[in-house]
């Protein structure tokens, strides 16, 4: 059976797009595969800290979001040490930086725990 889903870089440039519209700042700090590649999300509150999530799919294969370090709120530099450990294993992720103040994700999917 073929996999419907969207290339990562299709389905990125939709949600970057989006983001533009509606005037959410972000970057793209780590460029991955167009065709494949997961997605880490660090969404940064402006004070040091941040979320970092990773893009995962749920028990019936819907996009969702899971927590990439222990506690919900790190330290922007324990985010980013391990987001470069992460692009050294798999220099294929997309790591997109969002500035929220409140760390809402804005991509659709749930947030598993």
């Amino acid at each position: 059976m073929a996999d419907e889903r969207l290339p990562t870089g299709l389905w990125l440039e939709a949600r970057l797009r989006h983001l533009t519209e509606t005037g959410i700042p972000y970057y793209i700090a780590n460029k991955g595969a167009y065709a494949s590649g997961t997605v880490i999300l660090k969404l940064s509150l402006l004070q040091g800290n941040c979320r970092l999530l990773g893009q995962v799919r749920d028990e019936k294969g819907a996009l969702a979001w899971m927590p990439l370090l222990k506690s919900e709120m790190v330290a922007e530099s324990d985010a980013d040490a391990y987001i470069r450990r992460a692009v050294d294993r798999d220099p294929d992720v997309w790591v997109i930086e969002i500035e929220d103040r409140n760390g809402t994700n804005p991509f659709e999917g749930k947030t598993l725990e």
